[in-house]
């Protein structure tokens, strides 16, 4: 793969993580921390967005919009969202006749997701600081 896939990917990922974030500050100052309003309408709109470029590049692969796959899909999607690919991966199985491992993809995958981070966080609060 060339230099110029990784380096679109990388642009689009920063690209789409800085919309993220700067989303995500919008609506914390709009409607208060209390909920994450932010990560809702992004993985939302991501995964809209990811669907909808999936399936028009499938359609007509020979276009422009298909070179610029790796830059608006791994890219600023998967920089943009915390759930797009996730949703995509998922759609996919059950399109191609996998509808059992798309159904086990989500039941594993947030259990999963959920004890990675609960064990991150406490590996985390049972070292001390480091100086």
């Amino acid at each position: 793969m060339s230099w110029k896939v990784y380096l679109a990917v990388g642009v689009g990922s920063g690209a789409g993580s800085v919309l993220r974030y700067a989303i995500s500050l919008a609506t914390m100052t709009a409607f208060g921390g209390y909920f994450p309003w932010g990560t809702l309408l992004v993985n939302v709109l991501g995964s809209g967005l990811i669907g909808w470029l999936a399936a028009t590049i499938s359609r007509f692969p020979h276009t422009q919009l298909a070179r610029w796959q790796p830059l608006l899909i791994a890219g600023f999607c998967g920089g943009f969202t915390t759930f797009s690919l996730f949703s995509l991966e998922t759609i996919h199985l059950i399109q191609h006749g996998y509808p059992t491992f798309a159904l086990l993809y989500v039941l594993v995958s947030l259990p999963l997701w959920l004890m990675a981070v609960w064990l991150g966080e406490r590996i985390a609060l049972s070292r001390p600081p480091s100086q």
